[in-house]
């Protein structure tokens, strides 16, 4: 029995170990992590594991359970079942050392208006208890950064959209976070204004080695930024790897060519293939027409 609790013992301090390492060396790590909405399964069993100064990108059509994955990863909403550390503090029972750790742009960010982009970036810097020297520094840090020295002054109404989305992520860095959550990161942005933006985030991944997580159905955007990405499909994680990897192992062609094979989609050409198979309206009317005239 002595022999027994020792080696019990012994297990259990090497198992401690072996989860604080991991927790080391890894930025998120999730476990089965579930999120239903009554009788909707957003995310099923979620099982991540993304190191350190990587930048993951999560791929999948509208309501695959994206969000709802960065909303509980974020401590915003909380699991149905299962559990993740971020930063190496638990969603669940560490929820303020996990926001105070994160940076997070939602898709639809909001923005107090009838104030200037030094006035919001002030109002976000207090809200994670920041001394006033340090966020008097990191505005005029991020204002430079983002080229938005001139407009500093000016209130937010009369900006841009990729000028807001500057602010936003000037607001989601300010606390100088270990992760970056970024939830279509380049949505409603014209060409240029996303183009701005994907070269400011492989910037912050080479050369402030942030760990970036990216929700995108924009499949350029990943292969061009992502080291790592997993597929999800109804809440159900379909597949995860190199951008490379992912291509090779459908034998496609690029990652928009692989992402079609692994949901099951076809190209657009194919979609309407049901034209030539579907009579059109003249063919209906005209068999309609018939069909009065044998009742007659």
């Amino acid at each position: 029995m002595y022999k027994y609790l020792k080696y019990l013992k012994k297990y259990t301090i090497k198992k401690n170990l072996d989860m604080i390492k991991m927790t080391m060396d890894y930025a998120i790590i999730t476990q089965n992590l579930t999120k239903d909405f009554g009788n909707v399964i957003a995310v099923k069993n979620l099982n991540l594991k993304i190191l350190y100064g990587k930048t993951y990108g999560i791929l999948g059509p509208n309501g695959a359970g994206k969000t709802t994955t960065v909303r509980m990863l974020n401590s915003i909403i909380s699991p149905t079942s299962g559990t993740a550390q971020v930063a190496g503090y638990d969603i669940i029972t560490q929820s303020k050392e996990v926001k105070m750790n994160c940076g997070f742009l939602p898709e639809s960010p909001g923005l107090y208006q009838k104030l200037t982009a030094v006035e919001f970036l002030e109002f976000i810097g207090e809200l994670y208890y920041l001394p006033k020297e340090v966020i008097s520094s990191r505005i005029d840090e991020l204002l430079e950064l983002f080229d938005l020295e001139d407009r500093e002054n000016d209130l937010l109404e009369g900006y841009s959209r990729g000028m807001k989305q500057k602010v936003c992520l000037c607001a989601a860095l300010i606390q100088d976070p270990k992760i970056i959550f970024l939830d279509e990161p380049t949505s409603n942005l014209d060409p240029v204004a996303a183009k701005m933006v994907k070269d400011l985030i492989s910037d912050l991944a080479k050369k402030a080695d942030k760990t970036i997580f990216i929700c995108t159905h924009l499949l350029d955007a990943a292969e061009d930024l992502c080291d790592m990405i997993g597929i999800i499909d109804k809440g159900v994680l379909k597949v995860e790897g190199t951008p490379r990897d992912i291509i090779n192992s459908v034998n496609a062609e690029d990652l928009e060519d692989a992402y079609l094979k692994i949901m099951g989609t076809t190209k657009i050409e194919d979609l309407l293939a049901w034209r030539e198979e579907t009579p059109n309206n003249n063919e209906i009317s005209k068999k309609k027409k018939k069909k009065r005239k044998d009742k007659k």
